[in-house]
Formats: structure tokens, sequence, C-alpha cells
């Protein structure tokens, strides 16, 4: 399916909604799951949880329904977050950067360069250590349910493009609040500036910083692309989205209640990661038609300065996560 046709998705889930507030068709109490994110509904992570919903109606025979509500509505990444584990919301996604303050291991996935390719990335995140990393938010109110694909990073400036590690100098470029993303940025050579996501529009349009990083759908989505017409696909990390639910939330759910979420949430996968590969193709031609310059630097020079951080990390529960990744085949 086209990532165009999706948008009855979107329209099913806030239908459902409002029809299904009661009582299900069968006369059984329904049960609402609230899942708040920082994206607009054209994204395609937004369209994977629309996916989601569908597919929680459906296999919860319409006694459970899941209410999305994007753009920031209930609070940023870090206050979604918090609100899981007091239990006002139910369910979020957010970026693997913004679990780091309450999951430290998740900074892992920040490493520059830490992935040789799509199927290396996969590999871990399908397998023991993604696994190990989703549980290991528990202790602090949240489970972690799967992976979206977020694709990779790289740079989007105001003024001239990043071809090298050194034009980075004397850059402020806008970050997540991680530290793991701070020390990447100050790794390959520039001033980490971090600033929440909704202000990065206005931040870039008053010269408050000179650039950002991000995939090419938030990219296009946020329009960005407006005012910093520079995108320098070095690709330097591949830190994934994260959908968590609230362990309040969780143990409320009976053991059929949370095979269906987290059944749900995995069929959403393939198909998150279908709409991402086309919106990925479709954006990026739409903003160089708009007047966007892509390029594509030497990766090398930026693959060694990433690598001096990886030392930095040896002998640390980091540093040996970043091995264990790395020898995954």
């Amino acid at each position: 399916m086209h990532f165009k046709s999706v948008k009855w998705l979107v329209v099913f889930t806030i239908f459902i909604s409002l029809l299904f507030m009661g009582c299900g068709g069968s006369g059984k109490k329904v049960v609402t799951l609230k899942i708040a994110h920082g994206l607009n509904e054209q994204h395609p992570v937004h369209k994977g949880m629309a996916f989601m919903a569908q597919k929680i109606f459906e296999l919860s025979d319409s006694t459970m329904v899941m209410k999305i509500f994007p753009n920031e509505q209930l609070g940023n990444e870090k206050e979604c977050i918090e609100q899981l584990q007091i239990g006002s919301l139910d369910m979020t996604k957010v970026s693997s950067s913004a679990l780091e303050s309450f999951v430290p291991e998740m900074g892992v996935y920040a490493m520059p360069f830490l992935f040789r390719d799509e199927a290396h990335k996969w590999a871990v995140f399908n397998g023991p250590i993604g696994r190990e990393l989703l549980d290991s938010g528990e202790s602090s109110g949240l489970k972690g349910l799967v992976y979206y694909d977020a694709g990779a990073r790289s740079f989007y400036t105001t003024k001239a493009p990043i071809l090298k590690p050194e034009d980075l100098q004397g850059l402020k470029i806008r970050t997540q609040q991680s530290p793991m993303a701070i020390k990447m940025i100050q790794a390959l050579g520039g001033s980490a500036t971090p600033i929440s996501w909704g202000e990065l529009y206005t931040s870039l349009q008053q010269g408050v910083v000179d650039g950002a990083e991000n995939n090419a759908p938030s990219l296009y989505t946020a329009n960005h692309y407006e005012i910093a017409k520079h995108y320098s696909l070095d690709e330097h990390t591949a830190v994934p989205d994260v959908v968590l639910i609230s362990t309040i939330t969780w143990n409320k759910l009976t053991p059929e209640q949370q095979q269906i979420v987290q059944k749900a949430a995995e069929l959403s996968v393939d198909y998150q990661r279908k709409v991402w590969k086309e919106f990925v193709d479709s954006c990026l031609k739409e903003m160089e038609e708009k007047g966007l310059k892509v390029y594509h630097p030497e990766k090398g020079p930026f693959i060694e300065k990433g690598k001096e951080l990886w030392k930095e990390f040896d002998g640390t529960k980091i540093g040996d996560l970043t091995s264990r990744i790395l020898e995954v085949q």
C-alpha cells in the first residue's frame, strides 16, 4: 500500500475512538489506550501507529481502542516518558536517544557509525540485544514493545554543506536532549545545542543554530528544508524509534490484552518500514524540486572521527554493548 493511501487509517482511528468510548459491539467494556508522540500525521512513524491502532481494534474484537495524540499535544518526548512513569499516559513513541536519561543502556544506539548496513541494524533490533534493551526500562516503569525505523541521521545546514568533519567547526548544531548525541556532535567537530523538536524551526529561522541532524522524513514533515537548504548524507547514526507502554497500564491489562497489544505492535513494524522507505524516496525528490541541495560526502573521515568516541567507552556497559553489537551477523 502506498503511503498516500493510509490517510484512512487516521480517520478510522479517530472514528472508532469516538464510537466506542463506552462499550464494544458485543456489549463488553472497551479499554482505551492513549498514545502520544511529537510528529505530525504525515510522518510514516505516525502512520505505523495508526496501523497498530487498527490491528488492536481488530484483534480485540472491537474491545480495545488506541487513541493517537500527535504533534506534541500531550508534551515533548521527555514529558511523555514521565507521564508513562506515573500512569497518566498509556503509551508513547520516542527516539531511543530521548530514553537515555531513563534507560542509560539505550545510549548505545546513538554511537556513531554503529551499524554496517540495514541488515545488521535489524538483526540487532530483532535479536537478543534489541529485546534486552527494550526490557531494560521496566524497572523505570517503561516497557518497550517494538522498534520503528527512523532511518539514518545526517546533517542539514542553513549556509553551507557539511562535506568533511572540519566543516562542522564553529557551527551550532541542534541535538536531542541526549548525552550521547551531544558527545557525538562534539566528536565530529560541531558545537552541540540541545533544543526541543517543536522549537527547532524557529531556531533555524532566527539563527539560534546553524543546522541540525535528522532523517529525511523529519526534515520534510517539519518543513525545516524551507530554511536549511543543504542536506549532507553522512548518515552518522541510525537511532531507532521505540514504542513504549507504561508498566502501570501493562499490568492492568489481562494476559490476552497484553498479547493483543504486543502482536499489533509487531504487525505494525513491517508496515511502518515499508511506508518509511516509500516516504523517504518521495520526500527527498519533492524537497530537491523545492530547492534542497543533497550531498553525498565521503564517509571515511566522519567514520574515523566517530570511532574516537567508541574508545571513550571502553570498559563501560555502553562499550560492552557496542562490542556485542559489532559482532552481530
